[in-house]
Formats: structure tokens, sequence, C-alpha cells
């Protein structure tokens, strides 16, 4: 097969190897950190299309992966340098069983389900012949990335999938023993380590005649000897035992291993000193602080924000905050179709900035909303984004030089300098813990000294003592030792109302002006203020309402699960006599977002007919301001 691909890199003797392998094979390939595995999928999936005996049509074509962050990276690159594959819709495993399930039963509300609530419904639909039931029939070929971090009820779902259309059907499946780190996610102690290599092992039993298993081993991240300082303990880290005990041994061996080259790196100094600071001020590329929990990536944050350094704190994967440019579009128009000259003409004259490839958003946006050929459906749009099912592609990512973030939500990301929280020793972990898995605290270590491109990193881990989990909110407050003191809390996503357009609910103001502000003059990193607007709950189990300002002018107002999240972290106990916070400082914006809320609030607000609008998103760890302290707060501080 020539290679004609002249704007993307030419494929190695081992990417070749899997690109060229025939559609009904069953090909299990381990690709390394850095080892091009997206540049090989893109490849393999144009030449799935492109073969001139059996070329494959990409509805036939399904692939699926395990985070927003891969969907995204694939189909970008697909739009860049893919010719024929172009066609191929890529989904996180959520997303297709989502659309599988509305397939198969459209009439069931499957929004209100729990994520693995719908990986099993899709499960058992996939045994009900739901597949080969919808729009796109059975498939010929499979592609799945990440199987790696393919653990229970996606694990078992994959597997039923593949057990259904074992004949005629071939498949290729990516993934790296070595970058298994979300087997925290099975709740069994004992079973966690069997998950691993579960799914390859799997593999190999169920075909045990035909599987076609390759290896890409070259790295092409790593420009120096510096980033490549854990590279060669990865094929170590996939091979470790299933056996839980023995699992356990191998990991602590590993981590202290690892632990040991990361001390050997250069430490980057405090993060509070004005040599670090400015060297991540003025550092021209890409820089990620990696840490092992949110309580950190909290903290350090919060430290840089407070020392003038505006980092992204990355969010989760389960966040999904839908552009700023679709309520621009659907707020320009009436209509209840676009086609795509009109909607590309809507989407130049947004007020939202760095709109890139306006072909690529309208394919994926259509093919999302299932629409007619040619023309774009309104109301589909909305529905997606009321649905959660915006596409992966195309979910709001602001760029950022910097990035704060744990390990796990940086997972498939690379950045040019990469500098990581030195770990706790598993003995320490014990200490803190009832149970560890060392062999994931060593995966995950590993995960994070391969992001580099050039410069790796350590610094010591900040102080979190007085970060805590709120366990009946899941989020994190401010507070500590005896005392039932509590001076901040955590944001989330959908702080922020979405059911009105500001300023119609909670304050007045002009929204259209509003909306306008938010656009101009509102960036990631801006400091937001939530101010009460009275003392008296809005619900017996709410907090007040508070107002949330930018810069002193009002933006929006918090949602109701704001309110009960608040309440509930501040009501200790029923005596409890609560001291609402005035105001609550240090949030963050993380970005501008598009949400659904009530249509008649939005005409009537003049934002038009579809009720969708832009709302910021908050991000970080708020502070509060009281009033003088009662007279129960005062003791126990």
């Amino acid at each position: 097969m020539s290679d004609i691909y002249l704007d993307s890199p030419q494929l190695t003797a081992e990417q070749r190897v899997v690109v060229e392998q025939s559609w009904d094979t069953r090909l299990l390939v381990t690709a390394g950190a850095g080892a091009g595995k997206t540049h090989t999928l893109v490849r393999r999936l144009d030449a799935l299309m492109s073969d001139e005996e059996e070329a494959l049509e990409a509805r036939e074509i399904l692939v699926l992966s395990f985070s927003r962050a891969a969907v995204r990276e694939l189909r970008e690159r697909i739009a860049q340098h893919a010719r024929e594959a172009r066609r191929v819709r890529v989904q996180t495993f959520d997303s297709w069983a989502y659309t599988l399930l509305r397939g198969a039963c459209p009439d069931r509300d499957w929004s209100g389900l729990r994520f693995d609530e719908r990986i099993q419904e899709a499960t058992e639909a996939i045994m009900q012949g739901a597949v080969e039931a919808g729009e796109s029939g059975a498939p010929a070929h499979v592609v799945i990335d990440e199987v790696q971090d393919l653990v229970g009820d996606r694990r078992d779902m994959v597997e039923t999938l593949l057990d259904r259309f074992q004949d005629g059907c071939g498949f290729t499946v990516v993934g790296d023993g070595a970058q298994a780190i979300f087997g925290f996610q099975v709740a069994d102690d004992d079973a966690r380590a069997a998950e691993t290599n579960y799914f390859f092992d799997w593999l190999r039993a169920s075909y045990p005649d035909d599987l076609v298993e390759l290896h890409l081993s070259a790295n092409f991240r790593a420009r120096t000897d510096e980033a490549r300082t854990a590279l060669s303990l990865g094929p170590t880290l996939r091979r470790l035992p299933s056996e839980a005990e023995e699992s356990d041994a191998a990991g602590e061996l590993l981590h202290r291993e690892l632990s040991d080259l990361l001390r050997a790196c250069p430490d980057f100094g405090p993060l509070d000193s004005d040599f670090a600071l400015a060297s991540l001020q003025d550092f021209p590329g890409t820089c990620a602080i990696l840490c092992r929990d949110n309580r950190q990536a909290l903290v350090l944050s919060d430290t840089l924000h407070s020392r003038g350094v505006r980092p992204r704190l990355q969010r989760s994967f389960q966040d999904r905050p839908v552009p700023a440019w679709v309520a621009s579009v659907l707020r320009a128009t009436g209509s209840t179709t676009l086609v795509e000259e009109r909607f590309r003409d809507l989407l130049a004259a947004g007020s939202t900035p760095d709109i890139q490839d306006p072909g690529r958003i309208w394919r994926s946006l259509r093919g999302a909303a299932r629409a007619p050929r040619g023309l774009m459906d309104v109301t589909a749009v909305r529905r997606l984004i009321v649905e959660g099912r915006f596409p992966d592609d195309l979910v709001t990512t602001e760029p950022a030089g910097l990035v704060v973030s744990t390990v796990h939500r940086a997972k498939g990301l690379e950045f040019d300098r990469v500098i990581v929280v030195e770990p706790p020793t598993t003995r320490e972990l014990r200490r803190q813990h009832t149970h560890i898995d060392p062999a994931a605290e060593a995966r995950a270590l590993y995960v994070a000294m391969t992001r580099p491109r050039d410069d790796l990193f350590r610094i010591t881990a900040p102080d979190t003592a007085l970060v805590r989990r709120e366990r009946s909110s899941d989020r994190w407050y401010l507070g500590g030792g005896q005392s039932y003191f509590r001076n901040g809390l955590s944001a989330s996503g959908q702080d922020v109302s979405q059911e009105h357009p500001p300023g119609t609910d909670g304050f007045e103001a002009d929204p259209s002006m509003i909306q306008s502000y938010l656009v101009s003059a509102v960036r990631p990193g801006d400091e937001l203020v939530l101010r009460a607007q009275h003392e008296m709950p809005m619900a017996a189990d709410e907090s007040p309402p508070y107002t949330v300002l930018h810069r002193d002018r009002p933006i929006g107002v918090v949602s109701e699960k704001f309110r009960r999240d608040l309440y509930s972290s501040l009501k200790i106990n029923r005596t409890w006599n609560i001291n609402w916070p005035l105001e609550i400082t240090g949030f963050r914006v993380d970005c501008l977002e598009s949400v659904a809320g009530s249509t008649a609030s939005g005409a009537r607000a003049g934002l038009g007919d579809h009720g969708v609008w832009i709302v910021p998103r908050m991000s970080g760890l708020g502070r509060y301001k009281r009033a003088a302290m009662n007279s129960q707060e005062s003791r126990n501080k």
C-alpha cells in the first residue's frame, strides 16, 4: 500500500502491519505510551474504507473509546489526516449505549439512569438484538480504543458485543496494560487486580486460533532522556500478575522504583516561590502539574491563582460543557432547520471567538442530531443539550498553557513540560487508607511520568490537611481538626442555575446585555463571587439564594443543587444553627457553556425561541465570608 498521506507522519513498519490487516481480522494491538496509537488508528480506519476489493462503508464500522478526551483526539486527527474515514462516527461507550437504548426503546426516558445503569441496560439490549435492528445494522468491523480501561460493566458490554457478532465481524482493539488506571471503579478489592488484564486474557481465550497480536514499540512523544525516564518499566507493568497478593508485592516494588526515578528528576522548588511562579508564567509551551487526587489539585490550583498564575483545573470526564457558540447560533434563528450555508453564516456572525473548522462542526452535529441529509434539525440540537448527548469532540475545551490535573483526568494527554507531585510511599498510604492497590499506584505514577515531551520535574505534595470530603454531596470542603467549623466548599458542574436566563430570576437586568457581557468580558480563570440575596432559605433543606458576580456585576444565580449541597455541608446536626456566608469568594470561571432551560422564559427575555443561552461554569475552592460568628461556632473554632 503506497503512502500518499503527505500531510501526516510516515507509517513505521510496525504501524503499517496494523493498518494493512484485512477487515475481518481479529486484531489485538498493544501500544505503549506515545507509540503513535491514534495516528495508526486513523490510518487503519481509512484503509478499511478504501480497500479496492472489500471497502467497508462508514455505517459498517463501529468505533468506541473510553474517554471523551480520546474520542476528541481521534476525531480531530480524522478531520486533519483521513481521506475516507471522515464519515466514521467515534463515540464513548456511554454515548453509544445511550444511542442504542434510545433506538431500541425511544419512548423511555433513559437520561435519568446513572452511567453504570445505562451500560447494563445496553448489554441486555445487545443480547436482545438491538444493534442489528438499529439504523446502521450489524457492524462489519469494531474498533475499540483504550481497552486497558475496560472494567466491570463496560467490559461486560464489550464482551457481549464481540460475542454477538463473532461470525463475520472483525475487530481492532488497542490498549496498554501498563496504563490501566481505572481499576478503582471495581468495588471488590480482590477482584480489582484480576481486572487489569482480564479483557486481554478474555480475548486470547475467546479467539485462540485466529487472534492476531501486534505491538507498537516506538515512542514518538518523549524527545529527551528526561521524558523517557519511566518508559523502560512499561513492559514490566504490563506483565503484573492477576492474583491479588502477588500483584500487591510486585506493584509495591515497581512503585518504589518509579518513585526513585522521579526523585532523581529535577526539583521544581516550592510552588509559591518567585522563581517557580515566574517559570510557570513565562514558559512558552504547554505545562501540566499532575497530582494523585482532586484534593491536591484544588489546593494547587488555589495556590497558583492566589499568586496571580491562572492554570486551568482539568475537569472530570463526566463533565460535558456545551460550547457557547451553540447558544449564539440558536439564538440567532427562529427556524427549526438550517442548511449548511446558513449554519456557517450564523457561526461566523456569532461573537464567540476561536471557531475552527466549521465543516467538521457541521458534520459532527448533524450526525449526532440524526438530521436529514443537508439539514440541521435545531430542535434535535436542543435535545442533545438537554439529554447530555452533545458530541464528545465538540465539548468545550478551553486552551491553556498551564493545567492542574489528577493523573486520571490527564489520561491520554501530553505536554511539553510535566511537573509531578511526589507520591506518598505505599507505607504512608496504608496509614491513611484501609486498603490500597500498590499495582494501581505504580501504573498511575507511570502514566504521570510518561506525559511529557521534554521536561519532567517533581514538586513536594501540598498540605491538604484542611480539605476534606463531604460524603453526602461528594464535594470537598475547608475545615479540619476537631472543629465543626467549615470555611469553604468546592465547585462542581451545574452550580449555576440553568432553568431561567440570567437577569430573569433572582435579580433584574437585561438578559440580552448579560449574554453580550459574558461573551465579551468573562474569561476562564476570572474570579467569581457568590453574594447572598437574603438570609431566608428557599426550602427546608436548602441554603438562601446567592447571586453570581463577575467584577461586581451579576451574571447568574446558583442552582438548587448548589443550595442543597451548601446546606448539607453546613448543617452539622439537627440543633446546629447555621451562620450563612454573606459571600463566597475564590471560585473561578471554568468556561462559558450553552445550557437549555425554559423556552417560555427564553422567549420572554428576548433570547430566541429555543430556550438556549450562555451561563458561566464554576470551578475551584470557594471560601466563606461571614458576619460575626454565633456562639456555637465560636466555641467550636
